[in-house]
């Protein structure tokens, strides 16, 4: 799935050419070569279903187990679809194109736990479909999140080399656009069904400010200047903040400022605006280290060619 719209037209190209995938292998690179960060990956993108099975087969999924593992398997899809997204930045920090061999891989994982989460909701309603349908048209959170998983699996579908080729790399970078989209639709869905208690909902929300805010700020194809990271911090922290006091006053009449100001109060821990700017932060850290191992490289001889990036194709 797509995460940045900006990708040079010889960035295509390569791509297009390069050699097909393994897919039976998804710890090999593009070369067939065995990938140790494509491993870690993949391991730790299966994590969340293993700890869930485990949870499943030793009873520890409370009294309503159903309702737990729609939770959390709807929970890891928009962790992990929101980590799709942070590919693009982390690359271009890092100055690691290498980065980019996990995004397509990201974002399909992001698919299936979505398609998890539909899965066990059809199942605990005992897979009467009719039930479901008339739940998904009449019930609007289930209808945004029934759009977004709809959105997800038509990028997951067309992720591969091939499509891009069907396609052409104009529309399919026009299609796979709507990962921002789908990503809004995930939030709203998400803090709708939470109902009372939406401090993990608008934390994930304020990290989706700053993903949305490092694209805006950034230079075509390249990292923002430190000192527009540095804002971010501020910023991301502030709208996450907004964020939290507009839906309470909207959803239960909460008085707007008192509720912007209990995120400075660290009595009873964290506000989720305070976690996106920790966030934020650490993300300012990771942009000053790149660049200090950017200078340490060598400067590369003339008519040298350069270092092949990492392919574009992908979540």
């Amino acid at each position: 799935m797509r995460d940045d719209s900006r990708m040079p037209a010889r960035m295509t190209a390569r791509a297009l050419s390069a050699p097909a995938p393994f897919l039976s292998a998804p710890w090999r690179d593009r070369q067939g070569e065995f990938s140790p960060f494509k491993l870690a990956v993949l391991v730790g993108l299966c994590l969340p279903a293993l700890w869930l099975a485990w949870l499943a087969a030793t009873y520890s999924l409370g009294p309503r187990p159903y309702t737990e593992a729609i939770h959390l398997t709807g929970l890891w899809a928009i962790r992990i679809l929101l980590l799709s997204l942070l590919v693009t930045p982390l690359r271009q920090m890092l100055r690691q194109p290498r980065v980019m061999l996990v995004r397509r891989m990201v974002g399909v994982a992001a698919m299936v736990y979505a398609l998890a989460h539909l899965l066990l909701y059809v199942s605990d309603t005992g897979f009467d479909l009719g039930k479901v349908v008339s739940e998904i048209v009449l019930r609007f959170y289930l209808t945004i999140g029934f759009i977004a998983l709809a959105g997800l699996v038509a990028l997951g579908v067309t992720s591969t080399d091939g499509w891009v080729k069907r396609m052409g790399g104009k529309r399919w970078q026009l299609l796979h656009r709507i990962v921002y989209g789908i990503a809004i639709l995930g939030l709203v869905h998400f803090v709708l069904q939470t109902k009372l208690d939406v401090t993990e909902a608008m934390l994930t929300a304020g990290l989706f400010l700053w993903l949305m805010g490092y694209r805006l700020l950034s230079p075509k194809g390249a990292a923002p200047p430190l000192w527009r990271l540095a804002l971010l911090v501020p910023l991301a922290a502030l709208g996450t903040a907004l964020l939290e006091a507009g839906w309470y006053g909207i959803g239960t009449g909460a008085p707007f400022w008192p509720v912007l100001m209990a995120n400075l109060d660290v009595e009873f821990g964290l506000r989720p605006a305070l976690w996106v700017g920790i966030v934020s932060a650490g993300m300012l850290v990771v942009g000053i280290l790149g660049r200090r191992l950017q200078a340490r490289k060598p400067p590369r001889r003339r008519g040298a060619a350069p270092a092949k990036e990492a392919h574009a194709v992908g979540p």
